[in-house]
């Protein structure tokens, strides 16, 4: 399975919820690898905590492939590399999870048909090898997203795959308009889909919405608020929900929603379960929540034109 994490704007939680999603999958056995993708900002060798060798990627990573300065990029181990203290021994039942970096260095660039055919190159080989990949692209309609959609149109090399998206935002105003403006916008992803001769029920039904860092208002954490503050929030939340249904990204297309879980609001990090249930940091919530998404991506009942 192929499966892209997209955004319209940064600090959605999509880089660190995606990474966490790959990490869930391995441990129930899947051979997952992870795509760096974020061109602009390519930060997942911190997310999965590897050593400083492997933070700075230059001239080997997914940038240098891309654009034709090495033959193959850069790949890291991450059971075997990682310094975070709960994986450095591979648990028992797992699947291989590895980590395509970006070029620490790289930037935004231009693709063309080089770029196209190293891309499905580069996943055709990985299809071969893990269960699922995870793409995790920049923010906006960026040149990822547009090699993204290139490459899995009709004859653009990666149609045949299964292939899902998945549109990430925060629980706000600004954040919800602009990740339906990035589907279903005059430049969003169902417009550029077509443009390349995707068949619009499909690609649409192949779309669903994660919902980051969403309050639940009856957890602990909230518990200290006045009254005033919290019949405030009751109200956020009841219009938040109405403005996703009018703008189409209602209940019935979100796939998870992760709450806010104060953890990740001072460090990008994987979520194990020795931080919930050994050292207490983290949210019971939090960790229900990415075992859901992990489950659901797979589950085909949650997929299809609504």
């Amino acid at each position: 399975m192929l499966v892209f994490a997209a955004s319209d704007k940064g600090g959605t939680g999509r880089s660190v919820t995606s990474a966490n999603l790959a990490y869930r999958s391995a441990l129930a056995g899947d051979d997952v690898c992870f795509l760096d993708f974020d061109f602009g900002s390519p930060t997942a060798t911190a997310v999965f905590d590897l050593p400083a060798d492997d933070l700075d990627v230059r001239g080997t990573g997914l940038h240098s492939y891309l654009r034709g300065m090495v033959g193959a990029p850069h790949r890291v181990d991450v059971w075997t590399r990682t310094e975070h203290p709960d994986l450095r021994d591979r648990p028992s039942g797992s699947g291989r999870l590895v980590l395509f970096p970006g070029d620490r260095s790289g930037g935004e660039f231009v693709t063309g048909d080089e770029q196209l055919h190293r891309c499905v190159d580069l996943v055709q080989r990985l299809h071969r090898e893990f269960d699922l990949i995870v793409v995790d692209l920049s923010a906006g309609r960026s040149y990822a997203m547009d090699l993204a959609l290139e490459a899995t149109a009709p004859h653009g090399g990666l149609d045949r795959l299964k292939c899902r998206w998945l549109v990430f935002h925060r629980w706000t105003h600004q954040h919800v308009r602009a990740a339906a403006e990035l589907t279903f916008g005059e430049r969003g992803i169902l417009r550029a889909g077509e443009a390349r001769r995707h068949r619009t029920e499909e690609l649409s039904g192949s779309i669903r919405f994660i919902r980051a860092a969403v309050p639940d208002l009856d957890s602990p954490l909230w518990s200290q608020v006045t009254p005033s503050q919290y019949a405030w929030l009751r109200q956020c939340d009841r219009r938040l929900e109405r403005l996703a249904a009018e703008l189409g990204i209602g209940e019935s297309r979100v796939l998870a929603s992760i709450p806010l879980e104060p953890v990740l609001q001072w460090q990008e990090r994987l979520i194990t379960d020795a931080d919930v249930l050994d050292r207490r940091i983290a949210g019971q919530e939090t960790l229900v929540s990415l075992g859901e998404l992990a489950r659901r991506l797979y589950d085909d009942s949650y997929w299809g034109e609504l």
